[in-house]
């Protein structure tokens, strides 16, 4: 049995002068979404510095997920199948046949570690290769951890014990320091995860980090700068990065989320899984009002039809059976954080995405638990996604097509990256472009 790699393939960033056709594949436990779009080149944004394209939506498809569980593939066949739909829905839509795409992971014990990098430069003039030097020294130490390393990222240099230099090539020192963040994953889950894309006839330009991923689709620059906390609240997981000066420097993972909420609705009520979650989506809340003991409910309960007679019960039933659980997960957040040694302080900034964090209330349960305000987040800066795809759930799916615009500023091993193109297309991207040209 061959042991699978740790290596993760990388992507060349877009170059900022060029059109680029990507397609990113969001693996989830609730869904799987796939978007094809287009980048387009454009001038900065004061809002969103790391932009460097116009993203414009050409397909989109989305499944129901299977076999998936708390974002790990637990079942091949399954995965595969959710995958081909989803990929199937976006190419009819866009008119254009992907052979590759850009991957999120949300499973296997996502983590974060920071390693440190020293070395002499004799007081000269810091080059590039010093930089490049210093953090290969870095990141020698995370390679002995046996894990995959899915984001290398320098969180800033010192010179001679001066700390915070964000650019220190020309200035002159003793010694060039760094502090490098790498966030990594267990092996396995990542090499079951490429796996159940490989077989759905897609090659992996890249895996992603959902914490990350969806903190570059709804973080704007000041938020960054001042200090955030994006946590997506999917289905079976609950995930979470941490912003600092503008830089990511903590993501993790918890195996629990809206599915939970839902299990425990279907179990208080005795009603159906698919019901409960109609029931959570529409209804549901973590804070009860005066009003939910006046407003009424109908629901029906596990094996009755339509011909039976519907039961009612007050909607504060309903939010206390939610409140209890939704705390529960906004807690383990506050505790993982703390136990990182990263408590919210106040502000900062909360950020509340994914479909889990379109339930009523969390917003304010936020604010309780963490002590500073929250706001539901959505992804900003992308064009042609329609209406029912213009809410959190998609935020993660939407941050794959913005990695590949700030990936320059990761480190990798010279010889280590992907030499895939940057189109998601590959020997389609000329009828792509004579598609583009007659439809725009």
């Amino acid at each position: 049995m061959t042991r699978p790699s740790t290596m993760i393939p990388r992507i060349r960033p877009v170059p900022p002068s060029k059109t680029a056709i990507l397609s990113a594949l969001d693996v989830g436990t609730s869904k799987v979404v796939c978007l094809i779009a287009r980048l387009d080149p454009i001038e900065g944004s004061d809002v969103l510095s790391g932009r460097t394209h116009r993203m414009r939506v050409l397909g989109i498809g989305h499944q129901r997920s299977r076999g998936i569980k708390g974002g790990t593939v637990i079942d091949l066949a399954e995965a595969e199948k959710a995958i081909r739909l989803a990929v199937d829905s976006a190419e009819r839509m866009a008119g254009v046949q992907v052979t590759s795409a850009l991957v999120n992971i949300t499973g296997g014990r996502i983590g974060s570690h920071h390693f440190a990098g020293t070395v002499a430069i004799n007081r000269r003039n810091v080059e590039e290769r010093d930089i490049t030097r210093v953090i290969e020294v870095a990141s020698s130490h995370a390679r002995d951890q046996g894990r995959s390393i899915l984001h290398a990222l320098p969180v800033g240099f010192s010179l001679d014990g001066a700390q915070g230099i964000s650019e220190p090539k020309g200035m002159v020192g003793e010694k060039l320091g760094v502090d490098l963040h790498i966030a990594s994953c267990d092996p396995l889950a990542a090499h079951n995860l490429m796996l159940a894309v490989e077989r759905s006839h897609l090659a992996v330009e890249t895996l992603v980090a959902t914490p990350y991923a969806s903190a570059l689709s709804t973080l704007c620059d000041d938020e960054a700068e001042l200090g955030s906390v994006v946590i997506d609240m999917g289905g079976g997981t609950t995930s979470i990065s941490v912003f600092s000066q503008g830089h990511l420097v903590h993501c993790d993972s918890i195996a629990v989320g809206g599915n939970y909420i839902t299990l425990d609705i279907a179990r208080g009520l005795s009603m159906r899984l698919e019901d409960a979650e109609k029931l959570k989506n529409r209804y549901a809340s973590c804070i009860e009002t005066e009003a939910d003991s006046r407003d009424i409910l109908s629901i029906r309960r596990a094996g009755e039809d339509e011909r039976d007679q519907s039961h009612s019960l007050p909607l504060s039933q309903l939010t206390r059976i939610v409140a209890p659980r939704t705390e529960e997960i906004m807690d383990f957040v506050r505790e993982r954080l703390e136990k990182a040694g990263l408590r919210i302080a106040k502000g900062q900034h909360v950020l509340l995405t994914g479909g889990t964090a379109q339930l009523g209330g969390l917003t304010d349960l936020s604010k309780r638990i963490f002590g500073t305000p929250a706001r539901v987040a959505r992804p900003v800066g992308v064009q042609g996604l329609p209406e029912a795809a213009k809410n959190p759930a998609f935020a993660s799916a939407v941050g794959l097509l913005v990695y590949p615009q700030v990936a320059g500023k990761e480190f990798f091993e010279a010889g280590k990256r992907n030499a895939l193109p940057m189109t998601g297309t590959h020997g389609y991207l000329a009828r792509v472009g004579q598609w583009l040209r007659e439809s725009f």
